[in-house]
């Protein structure tokens, strides 16, 4: 078995023939280095990267740095794009572990759906990162790619049935099983792992039925939910439904430290409800976004072609595309109204002033209490 880099974890977690219990360690690094059970939700394009993930983790929670389009401000993204994302990732996950001291934990959350989402795992954990998330589709395959014994591995599902799925799969081809699980609901933002006629119509489930079917399912395997989760009055229902922690992306975003621009942040405090609307992306599955000019072409049935394809989505068409996504949300994180698609969960509209990483940790660990 591979050695692991803390020595001094390792004697904690070893069998009576002096082998390493991999499983026991990483469940003890979640439970124990995750001082309060909050993931910070992975937000691409150039929300959730070093900063915030690094802030996210010194204050004792999860930061997650998003491998989607990571390198978009090299210099050479356009004409190298596979080695300048790769290149910003590492660049993201050292910014990250420096910020954090060594507190809480560093997560990369890598959509299957990408190009480079094989890629991106194996230099985060070649880069020292302490967890892989991944969704936006099943990530049957995500155990393979993982070689260090002590990065942890989770799926973000959105129903019971898919949780099954992967245990099942994981467990049959790499004798793995998630080291924890997301459980995403219809009010997160970005992409949505349901049918649009199902958000259109009301049909889905809610975010407690589907954790309630998850934590059946997962056994002793913790369990995140996420979707709508706005302050400690939704984490302690959360609890109440059988989660052991939460996922949180949206309210990050209106903190000093994200790295978003501050275009972004002041579209997201000037927010209305009615400016939250649902979209079919790219990538294939319907997302939540704020009401912009991108939405209102869609609507309106026109095309936006792509002015670089750079090839980041494996489902994604150039010539029959209506817009380019990487291209709208690079453009949101600068703020650029007319050409940005700006991601937000269902209850974006309740913030209202910016704060600290610091002061919303603080504020949401009371939900714990």
């Amino acid at each position: 078995m591979q050695e692991i880099n803390n020595t001094k974890d390792s004697q904690f977690h070893t069998d009576v023939k002096g082998n390493i219990d991999y499983k026991k360690l990483r469940r003890d690094k979640l439970f124990f280095e995750l001082k309060k059970p909050i993931i910070q939700g992975g937000m691409g394009i150039g929300i959730s990267l070093g900063n915030l993930a690094g802030h996210v983790a010194l204050n004792g929670g999860m930061g997650t740095i998003s491998t989607a389009v990571v390198g978009f401000r090299e210099k050479d993204f356009y004409t190298n794009s596979h080695e300048a994302n790769m290149r910003a990732l590492k660049k993201e996950i050292d910014k990250a572990k420096e910020i954090s001291k060594g507190e809480g934990l560093i997560a990369i959350n890598a959509m299957t759906v990408t190009n480079n989402f094989r890629e991106s795992v194996e230099v985060a954990c070649d880069n020292g990162v302490d967890a892989i998330i991944s969704g936006a589709g099943l990530p049957l395959n995500l155990p393979e790619f993982v070689k260090k014994e002590d990065v942890l591995i989770a799926p973000i599902v959105s129903s019971g049935k898919a949780a099954a799925l992967i245990m099942k799969s994981w467990q049959k081809n790499y004798d793995r099983e998630p080291d924890f699980i997301v459980v995403e609901g219809s009010l997160a933002g970005g992409h949505l792992g349901f049918k649009k006629e199902e958000l259109i119509e009301g049909k889905e489930k809610s975010l407690e039925e589907i954790v309630k079917e998850v934590v059946s399912v997962a056994g002793e395997i913790p369990v995140f939910a996420a979707g709508g989760i706005f302050d400690e009055e939704d984490i302690k229902k959360a609890l109440s439904w059988g989660a052991s922690g939460v996922q949180i992306g949206t309210r990050f975003i209106c903190t000093d430290e994200c790295d978003a621009g501050e275009g972004f942040k002041e579209i997201i405090l000037n927010a209305d409800e009615k400016d939250v609307q649902l979209t079919v992306s790219p990538v294939g599955l319907p997302g939540r976004a704020l009401k912009s000019n991108i939405l209102e072409i869609l609507i309106s049935g026109e095309r936006k072609p792509p002015n670089h394809c750079i090839g980041c989505i494996r489902t994604c068409d150039p010539k029959t595309t209506p817009y380019c996504i990487s291209e709208a949300l690079i453009k949101a994180c600068d703020g650029d109204v007319e050409n940005g698609l700006f991601f937000a969960g269902s209850n974006c509209y309740r913030i209202k002033e910016m704060t600290s990483v610091k002061e919303l940790m603080d504020e949401l660990s009371k939900g714990f209490k």
